[in-house]
C-alpha cells in the first residue's frame, strides 16, 4: 500500500469509495435512512470530487494497492481534515490510519500544530485511539444524531 496525491483522473473510482463507504459502513450513522443517506451523499459525485482534486486550499491524497483505491482522504491547508473514508473491502486493513498520518503530515507541512475534524459515530473510536480528542458537543450533520467535533497536536 501506498500513499499518494489523488489526480483528475482518480475522481470516479475515489467517489465510488467515498459512496460505498458511507452507505455500507456507516450504517450506524444514518440507519439506512434514505433521507439522511441522500443528503450525504448528495455532494458525493464525480465531478465534485473532481473539484476537491483541483482545489489549491486542500490535499485530496489517497491510500492506493495496485490499481485499487482503499481510502481516500483530504485535509485544507488550515489543518481541518473533510475526508477519511476507507473502501468496505480494505476496512481493517491499515488504510485508514496509514492516509490519517500523511493527511496530518500535510497538515504540518503547511505550519498547523493542531489538526481538527468532525467524526462520525462509526469513526469516533478510531480517532481517540489515534490521539484525537473531543473538542466541542455531538452535533448533528446530514440529519445524523452524533457528529464529534475532534482535534489533536501534530
Amino acid at each position: 500500500m501506498r500513499i499518494r496525491d489523488a489526480t483528475p483522473a482518480d475522481a470516479v473510482a475515489a467517489c465510488e469509495v467515498l459512496r460505498a463507504s458511507i452507505s455500507e459502513l456507516c450504517v450506524a450513522d444514518h440507519h439506512n435512512d434514505p433521507a439522511i443517506l441522500g443528503r450525504w451523499l448528495a455532494n458525493k459525485t464525480p465531478d465534485i470530487v473532481a473539484s476537491w482534486i483541483a482545489d489549491p486550499a486542500a490535499s485530496l491524497m489517497l491510500a492506493v494497492e495496485d490499481d485499487a483505491i482503499l481510502a481516500v482522504g483530504s485535509v485544507k491547508n488550515s489543518g481541518e481534515i473533510t475526508l477519511n473514508y476507507v473502501a468496505p473491502t480494505a476496512r481493517f486493513r491499515g488504510a485508514s490510519s496509514a492516509l490519517l498520518r500523511a493527511l496530518e503530515v500535510r497538515a504540518l507541512e503547511h505550519g498547523n500544530q493542531i489538526c481538527s475534524l468532525v467524526s462520525t459515530a462509526t469513526a469516533h473510536r478510531f480517532y481517540l485511539a489515534r490521539g484525537y480528542a473531543d473538542a466541542g458537543a455531538p452535533e448533528g450533520r446530514f440529519g445524523t444524531r452524533s457528529s464529534y467535533p475532534m482535534s489533536k497536536k501534530i
